[in-house]
């Protein structure tokens, strides 16, 4: 269980995971305890045991977080809800980010994404590919929330966000001064920021069809609203789920891509085709295109698998569970690790290889969830495969990139990405056969 309190945090959150999680199922199977932020945990490392907590036995399962967590969020947020008000919620949710409603926001996104590319190629220098990543994501976010919001308010947003989410994973101490306090007080500011732009758009009484208007619009069964504090929380929660995972994944498909020329060059092939249907790059990319890129999904997919981003999730025993003979006591977190199951060579084999024809066929029931599975999986999926596609679109048919560090491996924050954030430096494509085109927005 490691030490008191702290448990195994610091293992967990400094270390490849890979290490920590399979050093613990040598050791002692698919099934271990240990104490993660204060609270004792059983892990589960098996297709079958993430099945059980997440789909045939869910509701003995709660959703939860470390109390830290759920109050940097706010307790009205879906992730920390089950039952009727998370069914309703999670309606809405996906209303918002169904494919129906996110192909429309294509012509946007690919003007964020054009945006960020020149601006990293215009500066010549070598980027934090991670960092800008974070913003792009965070922008893609506040899209799909707000629609075209006023540019100070964004600015406050982001400028409060950062803070909130440098000290979500720190250690939940209040002391003045430390990034977990300071991250409450920022958290304070956006509920504040975000009351002042629900009460304006009450009041010119704008009917808007982004997550922002879904929830300013819901009434349930009795006439009853949602309240400001059960919006407020659940805009920071989707900007939280929108954000760092997306961001990270991206960054590694650069990463993979990188290392791997000759597939680069695969990509490059079928997006310039792409390009080429779509009237030269002139046109904005439709829904449709972004489904047929085939090959460059499959690097989505096996990144997704590589990189593992979502290790595991947080669950909790709502009453005593047996599972295979083993007690799980109430009270107790679970938590099936996702990144055990992607890297287990009964279901992929030489799983620290980079190989994205694994994904010509689908793979076996439960072995892949990246975005989780159940009724709590990741409503936001598909925009952030789409805001991914989009990006590696522009960047695969009209510009160049090198990492530029010489350092290898992954860094922890808690999610893994490559170390130091892939330095890189990017610049437009020589070859692209018009200046117009390559600053098309």
């Amino acid at each position: 269980m490691g030490l008191p309190y702290i448990g195994e945090t610091l293992q967990l959150y400094s270390q490849d995971p890979n290490i920590f999680f399979l050093t613990k199922q040598t050791r002692y199977g698919e099934i271990f305890k240990t104490r993660i932020l204060g609270c004792p945990c059983v892990m589960l490392a098996s297709p079958e045991a993430a099945r059980f907590v997440l789909v045939t036995h869910a509701h003995l399962f709660k959703p939860t977080y470390p109390k830290g967590k759920e109050k940097m969020i706010g307790p009205c947020a879906l992730f920390f809800h089950q039952g009727e008000y998370h069914t309703r919620l999670r309606k809405l949710v996906q209303s918002s980010l169904s494919p129906d409603s996110i192909r429309k926001l294509i012509p946007d996104i690919q003007r964020m994404a054009l945006s960020a590319l020149d601006s990293w190629a215009a500066s010549g220098q070598v980027i934090n590919t991670f960092s800008e990543m974070k913003k792009f994501s965070f922008d893609v976010g506040i899209l799909s929330i707000f629609g075209q919001l006023d540019g100070g308010y964004k600015e406050k947003l982001e400028q409060n966000y950062r803070i909130v989410d440098k000290g979500y994973n720190s250690f939940p101490t209040r002391i003045p001064g430390s990034a977990y306090h300071k991250a409450l007080q920022a958290r304070k500011r956006l509920k504040q920021i975000l009351g002042e732009i629900i009460c304006e758009r009450k009041e010119k009484k704008l009917v808007e069809k982004d997550l922002l208007g879904h929830f300013l619009n819901f009434k349930d069964e009795k006439g009853q609203t949602l309240s400001e504090d059960q919006i407020s929380d659940n805009i920071i929660g989707v900007l939280f789920a929108a954000q760092d995972t997306t961001a990270s994944i991206i960054t590694w498909i650069l990463k993979f891509l990188h290392d791997h020329p000759k597939l680069l060059e695969a990509v490059k092939a079928e997006q310039k085709a792409i390009q080429e249907s779509n009237n030269g790059g002139e046109g904005h990319l439709t829904w449709a295109q972004t489904r047929n890129m085939t090959l460059t999904h499959r690097v989505l997919l096996e990144s997704l698998r590589m990189a593992s981003i979502i290790s595991f999730t947080f669950r909790e025993a709502v009453v005593d569970v047996e599972y295979k003979g083993y007690l799980i006591p109430k009270g107790w977190k679970v938590m099936p690790l996702f990144r055990n199951i992607h890297h287990n060579p009964e279901f992929f084999s030489e799983p620290q290889h980079f190989d994205p024809s694994r994904f010509e066929a689908a793979p076996k029931p439960n072995t892949f969830m990246p975005f989780g599975n159940g009724v709590h999986a990741c409503p936001g999926n598909e925009l952030a495969k789409l805001e991914a596609l989009i990006l590696i679109h522009h960047l695969a048919t009209q510009f160049r990139w090198e990492v530029v560090s010489s350092e290898s491996g992954i860094q922890y924050g808690p999610f893994p990405v490559p170390q130091g954030g892939l330095p890189a430096r990017f610049w437009k494509d020589s070859s692209c056969p018009s200046q117009n085109m390559c600053s098309c927005s």
